[in-house]
């Protein structure tokens, strides 16, 4: 790799020198070019279809039926910038050998005859990143314009470079796109395993000394229907003389996480006595709505820790850790936690929705394992998988941290 010049990459591949060119973007490339009118039928790719680079939704339309904002018909190689938001950088390189995708006018349909791929790879790093943002307007949804887009500069090799740069990061995305699917994969067992334990269809049997039977022989006992008033007790510990000093926030994703970690720095207030304490294994219901979750989200603390957090939120002990866990894998599902709570709302004077404590452990009720025994070995058979996944995510963020040091370095 040589040395940076001041038109050149810190790293670059050995067989290629000079300085690299300047161009305005809308001249190394066309913006929202003329395209043919929207076919009658078609899939249709708004702001909500691409997540990460990877197109995980297609919607299909009627041109009758379809939204106004629809009407850059797509081409192979074309690129799809996210204007919208563009931090999150949902950006698209269409690589579909079709004329039956229509795009949103969220994004900005960028064709070029240069390399598409390098162009793609090139609209993710910082420097470019923090310019658009410079030129966007709005607050709570940031946007940029087409026109102020093309003005902005980039720079460029030869078509020879873009392409040995080009595959070399494409190696690098293909490398996260399996990944991707091996951690959806794993997801959907996860599911599926859920589905049949929680419905009998399939039992485990205790083992002793390698024979199947309990310390008498026979199978674990059948489950039985409980409320969660009869699984958790809402203990209300406040934290007294503040015993202890990490904040933590609830997250759907992560569950209960250093609020820190979470959110990039404290939310809570400066003096946090009043906050509620959250023990190794608690459930917590949070009450909040959050994407997919209108009524909160309700889940167990997985930290090996005790640590504090809103006394806004309701906090219990279950009966045992491992029926907490049952219950916060149960949850995990937006459907399952909707048809919980909804029968639980209650609508306030000025048409808030809020659920008590108490009405929370009133709900429907669940079959649940009896034996604290099956309980685990339930328990242990999900967390398995949970750590299969939280694998396959540590080599993602490792991959995608990889690659984004590689972006800053091998472009200009």
């Amino acid at each position: 790799m040589k040395q940076k010049h001041i038109l050149q990459p810190k790293l670059r591949f050995p067989e290629f020198d000079g300085d690299w060119k300047k161009s305005k973007l809308n001249k190394f490339a066309e913006i929202n070019p003329k395209v043919p009118s929207i076919p009658d039928v078609f899939i249709y790719i708004d702001l909500e279809s691409v997540i990460n680079g990877r197109l995980i939704a297609e919607n299909i339309i009627n041109k009758e039926n379809a939204p106004s904002r629809a009407i850059r018909t797509l081409s192979k190689n074309d690129i799809l910038f996210q204007t919208v938001r563009p931090y999150q950088k949902n950006n698209l390189l269409f690589n579909i050998d079709s004329n039956n995708y229509v795009a949103s006018t969220g994004y900005a349909q960028i064709r070029t005859s240069n390399n598409s791929q390098f162009l793609y790879q090139y609209l993710h790093i910082d420097d470019f990143n923090k310019r658009v943002l410079l030129r966007c307007t709005g607050t709570s949804y940031p946007a940029i314009n087409s026109g102020d887009l093309g003005e902005i500069d980039i720079t460029f090799p030869s078509l020879p470079e873009q392409q040995k740069i080009a595959d070399y990061l494409s190696t690098i995305d293909a490398k996260i796109s399996l990944l991707e699917e091996k951690k959806t994969e794993l997801s959907r067992y996860k599911k599926a395993m859920m589905q049949q334990l929680f419905s009998q269809q399939i039992r485990f049997k205790p083992v002793l000394s390698g024979v199947e039977g309990d310390e008498k022989g026979n199978d674990f006992p059948e489950w039985e229907s409980f409320q969660l008033k009869d699984i958790l007790f809402e203990h209300k510990e406040k934290n007294k003389s503040n015993k202890y000093t990490e904040v933590v926030s609830v997250a759907k994703e992560k569950g209960v996480i250093n609020q820190i970690e979470h959110l990039g720095r404290s939310y809570s207030a400066e003096n946090i006595e009043h906050y509620k304490v959250v023990n190794p294994f608690d459930v917590v219901y949070t009450k909040s709505p959050t994407s997919g979750f209108p009524f909160g989200i309700i889940k167990q603390n997985k930290l090996n820790r005790s640590a504090v957090l809103s006394p806004l939120y309701a906090v219990f002990k279950p009966k045992t850790i491992y029926l907490g866990m049952l219950l916060h894998d149960l949850f995990l599902s937006e459907v399952e936690t909707f048809n919980y709570l909804v029968p639980l709302v209650q609508k306030g004077a000025k048409n808030t929705m809020n659920i008590n404590n108490e009405d929370f452990l009133n709900g429907k009720k669940y079959k649940l394992p009896t034996s604290e025994k099956e309980q685990q070995k339930i328990a242990d058979f999900l967390s398995a998988i949970d750590e299969s996944i939280e694998k396959v995510n540590e080599q993602i963020t490792q991959t995608q941290s990889f690659k984004k040091a590689m972006l800053q370095q091998m472009f200009v």
